[in-house]
């Protein structure tokens, strides 16, 4: 008997791609539920999931569906960042001179699919007339989203148009990273690595990474191990290029404070040092 939709929400996600059962395959290429990890989410065909998903966003002209599809198609073999921003970028086009762009817009940054609400994050990433205020005001709802995915693709969309901003403006963070939501305060964190993950890296910062000290300072005995392993990530990124910046920040935090969360993140943020002696 097949599974209903809530049945395949509440599967156990796959831990190879081979093992995806074809009916949640069917279900995630055509908008009906998320992927549950990176397995999942890489086998996704997202020119099959673009066209399921359409008419549900209400973007029903018929020139700017073969548009999206075509780019979609033109994608097919680039790599999954690639077709993900590409797909993005294209619906930036699309929206721009479509009526109807606020709601559809809307629509994809609320779709079942996670893949789609990614396209809408990219889409804002391909708008140059965006200030970085306005970017961190509209990539907040992607940085809080329950899917991790998400959440992991909300700071490269602000990083790749931004990267500057990042360190010029980075006071504007400074409440993010002091939010009570540890998705926000993670966001803020992780959006600053020096070597972020899938990104270009950002040179300045390893050169030079005394502009985020007090954005990190807020996080150094962060009560949630997603923002503990971020800034003990950011450390070690940062120990790379900066060994002595990171010893003196580590060593001034452990004599700050004696709980076990700055002690695991001083511990996790040694990491690498630790091997080269």
């Amino acid at each position: 008997m097949p599974r209903t939709i809530e049945e395949l929400k509440a599967r156990k996600p796959a831990r190879r791609g081979s093992e995806v059962p074809a009916d949640v395959l069917r279900a995630m290429n055509a908008g009906q539920i998320e992927s549950r990890n990176l397995v999942e989410w890489l086998i996704i065909d997202q020119a099959k999931l673009l066209k399921a998903i359409l008419p549900q966003i209400g973007l029903t002209d018929a020139a700017a569906q073969k548009s999206l599809l075509k780019e979609a198609r033109a994608l097919s073999e680039s790599g999954i960042m690639q077709r993900c921003s590409g797909i993005g970028a294209a619906f930036h086009q699309t929206l721009g001179g479509a009526r109807e762009s606020d709601a559809i817009f809307a629509a994809m940054t609320q779709h079942a699919s996670d893949t789609v609400r990614i396209w809408a994050a990219f889409a804002d990433t391909a708008n140059p007339k965006l200030t970085f205020p306005q970017r961190l005001k509209r990539v907040r709802k992607f940085a809080i989203d329950p899917n991790a995915g998400v959440r992991e693709i909300a700071w490269m969309a602000v990083r790749a148009p931004a990267s500057d901003a990042l360190i010029d403006e980075v006071h504007r963070l400074q409440p993010w990273a002091e939010n009570k939501d540890p998705f926000v305060r993670r966001f803020a964190i992780e959006a600053t690595r020096p070597c972020g993950v899938w990104c270009a890296h950002l040179k300045r910062l390893k050169e030079d990474p005394t502009p985020m000290t007090e954005l990190l300072d807020a996080c150094h005995s962060d009560d949630a191990k997603y923002v503990q392993d971020s800034v003990a990530n950011w450390l070690n990124d940062a120990s790379k290029s900066q060994p002595d910046w990171v010893i003196k920040t580590c060593d001034r935090w452990t004599a700050e404070s004696k709980t076990p969360q700055t002690k695991r993140i001083v511990h996790r943020a040694l990491r690498t040092l630790r091997k080269k002696k």
